[in-house]
């Protein structure tokens, strides 16, 4: 047991930051069997619960780090399943789930990305039991037997080996344990929601532990499918969980762990907000919507999307301690499958769908060793080993209403059979029903870092602290493509340009090859009359195939690597913190910290894919005939309609200024921090209606405040509040899809945010318990975006929605001495609607689609724990 000097002296070790202690409610009194009323109140201020934020143990209290912890009493209590559910009691916390299941989009203090593209990492790193979980795919399962959730906020590179510029989650099961017990639970609620959980553990030897656990999670749609009388947005999940726990002797335990988990879902809903002109067309076909009327819960669609995930994988945890110095090392293996089949047209038209198969195999190999000496100097020194390998296979489906769709947009039913007749295709092949793209993407990432942190005691209450993370991080990626719709094959300029040459020439077009277009481009007698021609093809007023240039949604793909694209990223970084850490009196400690953070390049693994501006330069209305000179076209790897993007961004440099208070009273805690944090190359992601930008933002700033605090005026009741303030900008951001917003506030990101609750505890005689409990949720006024590329693009960026959010959360529960648990439970009780979020409807043009908030569950639990 170590003395109250060497834990304050610990309390300075390793990490970043500053301060902040999230919700620490009197539900730990759950965690104590015995039922001791003063342990039940120091857990609930606070000074019993124990965090590994800087990789050592530690009480929250004395943790130098701007970590916010949720026990799993708190859980509990709150009914929170999974990750998405954890914001409302973690007020800097994010999480949004978008198009399937496994888009779920993890931010901090404003900062995070990572949806909807395999190839982009996430900004917040997520960890459970200490290994790296590198997709929201693999993080989103139910929470099993968790102890706690750790939230660290700002940049973490100094200590965790892998995208930690944001923040970090880290989820910390229950080990095994050697006295027999476990627990079991049943759920049922609204929308026919069954929950059933179950643990188990106990002794197999004397120095054998082993721990079973099991989850079960089903709960019918609240979203409506009208015209497939079926329902969406369900649950569908279960997971299996087994644990060894082996301890030979006090110096050396090993922590065995093998999970499975599956989801087979139909998720999410998208409804329409804006009802644009294209609408008409949708109906014109047989489609429907259900127009603006987003928290209806009714949509149209041609098909129910299917979600599978599987995700599974192993982990070995060996803690060694010889004197002063402790050796850990942590293995993993992980398998993740994710597949989804949907209407990404989102209305009953059959128009497009969107088949999409991934599956990411992942090593992880963290060695670390600390020390613990008598002397004012302590170190903590690690390694971290990442490997990844990627692939997915996906393609996008022309359905049966898609030609008769797209010919009402373009103005005319016929309209498709003059151009095939034209352009020399067959008649109905634009357009026509079955493959319009076929995709493969791989990706091959390897990883590897050192880090490490010294800690000074300079006096007994001044602490010193510099850590390092020196990190390398190699990929290599595979993008080829094949697009089907013969539209989007030709040029509309270049078609012109070849008719006008065969024309002039007259020769058959099949003659007009590329050496006779040149020699007719530079010749003494033809150079004239080919500029005229070419003037005439980059003029709508003379040339109509220009109308059709919106409609050639899917153009053939450049295959990556090429002569010019190595298909490649080699990125290294050193990043570092410096702290002070002053202890001002016995309950009172202060503290400035100046940390910066790395997150590698990510890659577009997606059929939006193109090459760099310079790289390539096409010519009007994305002309290779009228291209001037770049790398690709003189390598001869141009393709018809190539147009510039990006085939990955480069990495993200985070930066942290923190000062901070952290107190903790009798009866009365409370945490301030003032940061002031930066992201350069911030990775933003856009959709623009047809497709995803993927690019850097030069600069994202955001200054803040995150203030919380505990009272217990007396012992059975304690209140909690927590709240973040922030100020963000961008400070560097001209070329977005929206234009240029340097100076602008970026989207999405409320200036308030608040989470506070209240419990109270009434014990009967006997020992019996009553213990209701209730929280709210607060997400100020704010836009939802910078704007859409498309619908407020038209309208000059202006008319950007925005959304508020006031969720409140309830539960009762009844606690009687044998162990038996019963209570009910209501989440967003009053029924609060918002957006998640918003964007331009698929190949629809002025149309504005939206994921709409889930309505208020509510429910019956009984629990029993032995």
């Amino acid at each position: 047991m170590k003395t109250i000097s060497l834990a304050r002296r610990g309390a300075f070790l390793a990490g970043s930051a500053a301060i902040a202690l999230a919700l620490p409610t009197v539900a730990m009194a759950q965690d104590n069997p015995e039922g001791d009323d003063t342990a039940d109140n120091e857990a609930a201020m606070g000074s019993q619960i124990i965090v590994t934020a800087t990789k050592r143990e530690q009480t929250l209290q004395d943790t130098p780090v701007a970590v916010s912890v949720t026990t799993g009493a708190q859980l509990e209590q709150s009914q929170v399943r999974d990750l998405l559910d954890l914001q409302t009691l973690t007020p800097s916390l994010r999480v949004s789930q978008l198009q399937n299941s496994s888009n779920t989009t993890f931010i901090i203090r404003g900062f995070g990305n990572g949806d909807n593209n395999v190839g982009i990492e996430p900004s917040v790193g997520v960890f459970i039991d200490g290994v790296f979980r590198s997709r929201s795919a693999g993080q989103i399962g139910d929470l099993a037997n968790v102890q706690r959730i750790e939230v660290l906020r700002g940049p973490q590179s100094t200590l965790f080996g892998k995208n930690a510029s944001a923040g970090v989650i880290s989820i910390v099961t229950r080990e095994p344990q050697f006295e027999f017990g476990g627990s079991a639970e049943v759920s049922y609620g609204n929308y026919n929601a069954v929950v059933v959980k179950g643990d188990i553990t106990g002794p197999i030897t004397d120095s054998i532990a082993f721990s079973l656990d099991a989850n079960y999670n089903r709960r019918d749609g609240y979203t409506h499918v009208v015209n497939l009388d079926d329902d969406i947005s369900d649950r569908n999940r279960w997971g299996a969980r087994g644990q060894l726990l082996i301890e030979p002797s006090s110096d050396l335990k090993v922590r065995l762990i093998g999970d499975y988990s599956k989801i087979d879902e139909k998720c999410c809903t998208v409804a329409n907000l804006v009802a644009g002109p294209t609408v008409p067309a949708v109906f014109a076909v047989g489609g429907a919507i259900d127009p603006e009327d987003p928290f209806s819960y009714n949509v149209y669609l041609n098909k129910v999307p299917i979600n599978k995930i599987k995700s599974y994988g192993g982990s070995a945890q060996i803690d060694y301690s010889a004197g002063p110095l402790s050796f850990t090392s942590i293995t993993a293996y992980r398998r993740l499958d994710s597949y989804f089949d949907q209407d990404v047209d989102f209305t009953s038209a059959d128009i497009v769908s969107e088949v999409r198969d991934q599956t990411l195999k992942t090593f992880t190999q963290e060695f670390r060793v600390a020390s613990d000496f008598d002397g004012p100097l302590n170190f903590l020194l690690g390694g971290f080993y990442f490997n990844e390998k990627i692939n997915q296979d996906s393609a996008l489906t022309t359905g049966a209403d898609g030609r008769s769709y797209f010919s009402l947009l373009a103005g005319n039913p016929q309209v498709f059979n003059g151009v095939e007749l034209a352009l020399g295709l067959p008649q109905n092949s634009i357009f026509s029903a079955g493959p319009l793209t076929s995709e493969h993407f791989s990706m091959d990432n390897t990883s590897y870092s050192i880090f490490g942190t010294v800690d000074f005691e300079v006096t007994d209450r001044l602490t010193l602290t510099g850590g390092f993370n020196y990190t390398h991080d190699k990929k290599d990626f595979q993008l080829s493509a094949i697009a089907y719709d013969e539209l989007s094959n030709i040029n509309l300029v270049d078609a012109y340009i070849v008719g006008g040459i065969a024309q002039a020439l007259q020769i058959p077009v099949s003659q007009v090859t590329p050496t006779v277009i040149n020699s007719f481009a530079t010749g003494a007698q033809t150079a004239q009359i080919f500029q005229f021609i070419a003037g005439q093809a980059v003029n709508p007023n003379v040339n109509p195939l220009l109308a059709l240039v919106p409609l050639q949604f899917q153009p053939p793909f450049l295959s990556v690597p090429n002569a010019v694209e190595p298909g490649k990223t080699r990125d290294s970084d050193w990043s570092y913190t410096l702290r002070a850490a002053y202890e001002l009196t016995d309950n009172l400690n202060a503290y400035v910290t100046y940390a910066t953070g790395f997150k590698a390049s990510s890659v577009n693994l997606s059929r939006d894919s193109r090459p760099l501006y310079g790289d390539y330069i096409p010519g009007p209305y994305n002309s290779s005939i009228l291209a001037p000179s770049s790398p690709i076209r003189d390598a001869g790897l141009g393709v018809a309609n190539l147009s510039t993007g990006s085939r990955f961004a480069g990495p993200e440099d985070a930066t942290v200024i923190e000062l901070g208070l952290k107190a903790q009273f009798p009866h009365f805690g409370f945490n301030l921090a003032l940061f002031d944090q930066k992201i350069k190359g911030f990775q933003a992601f856009t959709f623009t209606g047809t497709g995803f930008i993927l690019s850097n933002a030069g600069k994202e700033s955001a200054k803040g405040v995150e203030f919380d605090a505990t009272i217990s005026p007396i012992d059975p009741l304690v209140f909690t509040f927590a709240m973040t303030y922030l100020d963000p900008k961008y400070d560097d951001f001209t070329n977005s899809p929206v234009g240029n917003l340097t100076g602008q506030r970026p989207g999405g990101i409320p200036t308030w945010a608040i989470s506070t609750g209240a419990t109270y505890t009434i014990e009967f005689a006997g020992g019996t318990k009553l213990i209701p409990h209730i929280d709210y949720s607060h997400e100020s006024n704010t836009p939802v975006n910078n704007g859409l590329p498309t619908y407020n693009a038209a309208l000059g960026n202006t008319k950007i929605f925005r959304r508020e959010v006031n969720i409140v959360n309830a539960s009762v529960n009844l606690q009687l001495t044998n162990g038996l648990e019963v209570g009910v439970w209501a989440r967003n009780l009053l029924n609060d609607h918002y957006i998640m979020t918003d964007f331009d409807g698929v190949a629809q043009s002025g149309t504005v689609s939206v994921y709409p908030s889930a309505p208020r569950t509510y429910g019956a639990v009984a629990r029993f724990k032995f």
